[in-house]
């Protein structure tokens, strides 16, 4: 699209332009793909924009990594590390790359969530994108450009799934809430469905995304099962008991709690308990994640972590050599080590601090460890 950024551009009122776009992408290039995570075709949301000043595309840069921070930690219930990209892993042509970056501790692997870059004034050279600024002299562009994919949706599955199937965050997922009829011989099975139907329709007026499973083929245990592995949220259970006690079972997908509710004030709990499995989901996800950091200040202590498959913080001296030095002493069968990314939130770094790869100097602490 930059051939027609320096058609639609002219004047500095041009500016800024932003456009956003969904597409697909297939990638031949590379072999053994996996599914969601580095798949040969994927969707994304890609964002390009332009404008006058430099100062105008840092701060674009990090809105949208903010926005895409809220994307999984608020919604998807991952936590994930703010931070910039070493020269090395920065995006081709860009100025610089600043990313989110999630950890899976099941695999012990880092994996990138989303990228926020600002591409400088590269591409607007090599496309010629330039405008009349107020002066009435030519300058160029600042470009940015940013995007996440359906990779987010693997990361989620990793970092929430269990034994029995997904577990779905109920701010993303599709169904919140399954009701199921647990009829018994020679009661009223009419009644304990209608009594169901009736609980959807107060909750779906609610804005609860519900649905009623009244399959006959299958028993009431299957059903579990079966909603369980699709990882909605919430399972409300009404037998004949709960009828005659004006009460629902509700079980909780995350943690298998289950508990007795009026149904009188149904569509409230429902809410309370939506928005405490949300929160638990991120606050386990983010714990399970902290145990795995793990910070080191020698290259023995940083095998030690890679080895035990950690998050590593390390200090580091910032320079590419010592990082390409790095790779090649971790190839192996699980992937080499490298940066992930340097984190906004920087830790004090004492002076005399030595690089943990080098000895040389330490400039900064830097996340590292294999990654998707």
């Amino acid at each position: 699209m930059y051939p027609y950024f320096s058609k639609w551009i002219r004047s500095h009122r041009d500016l800024p332009l932003r456009c956003n776009q969904w597409c697909n992408v297939v990638r031949w290039e590379f072999s053994n793909p996996t599914p969601f995570i580095r798949s040969r075709e994927f969707l994304w949301q890609e964002g390009h924009t332009a404008f006058a000043t430099k100062e105008e595309a840092d701060e674009e840069v990090l809105q949208i990594l903010e926005l895409y921070r809220r994307i999984y930690e608020e919604f998807l219930a991952v936590p994930v590390s703010k931070g910039r990209k070493s020269e090395m892993e920065k995006f081709a042509g860009g100025l610089y790359t600043t990313s989110v970056e999630a950890f899976i501790p099941n695999t012990g692997r880092g994996i990138q969530g989303a990228t926020s870059h600002c591409l400088g004034q590269n591409f607007a050279k090599m496309f010629d994108i330039t405008f009349e600024n107020d002066k009435g002299s030519r300058s160029m562009v600042w470009q940015n450009s940013w995007a996440y994919t359906t990779r987010s949706i693997g990361v989620m599955v990793m970092t929430h799934g269990d034994d029995k199937g997904l577990v779905l965050p109920p701010r993303v997922a599709p169904l919140q809430v399954v009701v199921i009829p647990v009829p018994y011989k020679d009661v009223d099975t009419a009644a304990i469905v209608n009594e169901c139907k009736r609980i959807v329709e107060t909750l779906e007026k609610d804005g609860i995304r519900a649905d009623l499973d009244t399959r006959e083929n299958y028993s009431p245990g299957w059903k579990y099962s079966h909603w369980e592995m699709k990882g909605v949220p919430l399972r409300i259970e009404i037998g004949p008991k709960d009828m005659a006690n004006n009460q629902a079972r509700v079980v909780r997908r995350d943690n298998g709690a289950k508990a007795d509710v009026p149904t009188a004030n149904l569509v409230e709990q429902v809410r309370v308990l939506l928005d405490g499995i949300q929160e638990n989901l991120f606050e386990t996800a983010k714990q399970k994640r902290d145990a795995c950091l793990k910070v080191v200040n020698t290259w023995d202590e940083f095998i030690a972590a890679l080895n035990d498959k950690k998050f590593i913080l390390a200090p580091w001296c910032d320079e590419e050599e010592v990082e390409k030095d790095v790779k090649a002493r971790t190839k192996g069968e699980l992937g080499a080590a490298k940066t992930l990314c340097t984190p906004f939130e920087q830790p004090d770094l004492p002076e005399g601090t030595k690089c943990f790869a080098s000895g040389k100097p330490a400039k900064k602490w830097s996340f590292w460890g294999r990654s998707y």
